[in-house]
């Protein structure tokens, strides 16, 4: 299998390095999702999903990227690196709501601490089916490949290894945070739109980027 290899160090011209932005923009985006999920989609007062479950796609992207070019045990480190950083994020942020604030700053500190709030179940949830979803997903598109022992057909790779992945963090995540607060019918009907509309934005936007990316490292750092 051609791989670029693992140390940043010898995939770069200049001082650029593509192992390092992949991974800035992977823990840009899951944090980016995890503050997109206060945001609820409504349409036809039926309520679909939450607005993180637009860009979360991406950051499984990347890590389909991750895995196809530089391998599982990288993106493995990178993978709990996000993880920590999201970990450090939901922290500073905590402390940010208790800090004093001038009196003239009270609306501005309402609209902080109601973005800011986080219910430690939904907290705890979010990060296991992250944690789970996307090493499974790195795990999968890296047996693929070897079974392919190729590196064409990416989409193969791509889209079944998300869909795996998808699942686990979907199912972990709804159920560790709903079960018991909603009704079965509820629960099974989050799980369905949510896994669904992940799958579908995976295979209409992600693979195409995933794609590029790929290619382009391949052709410019391999």
């Amino acid at each position: 299998m051609n791989k670029v290899p693992g140390n940043p160090l010898k995939n770069r011209k200049g001082d650029f390095s593509p192992l390092l932005v992949v991974s800035a923009l992977l823990v840009m985006l899951y944090i980016t999702s995890n503050v997109m999920a206060i945001k609820i989609i409504s349409i036809g007062g039926l309520s679909l999903f939450d607005a993180g479950t637009i860009t979360f796609p991406f950051a499984y992207m990347l890590g389909d990227v991750l895995a196809e070019i530089w391998g599982y045990k990288t993106a493995k480190k990178v993978i709990y690196i996000t993880f920590l950083c999201n970990v450090a994020f939901i922290a500073f942020t905590s402390i940010g709501i208790i800090l004093p604030y001038p009196d003239y700053m009270e609306s501005t500190q309402m609209a902080y601490t109601t973005v800011f709030t986080y219910v430690p179940r939904i907290v705890v949830s979010s990060l296991i089916a992250f944690l789970s979803g996307e090493l499974v997903n790195a795990k999968i598109l890296v047996k693929i490949k070897e079974r392919q022992k190729s590196d064409k057909h990416l989409f193969i790779r791509t889209i079944g290894s998300s869909l795996v992945g998808y699942f686990f963090d979907t199912v972990l995540f709804v159920i560790i945070a709903f079960a018991g607060t909603v009704t079965m019918r509820d629960l099974i009907s989050m799980i369905v739109v949510q896994y669904f509309a992940k799958a579908i934005i995976e295979a209409a936007l992600g693979t195409p980027l995933a794609y590029l990316c790929c290619n382009y490292i391949r052709k410019n750092y391999a």
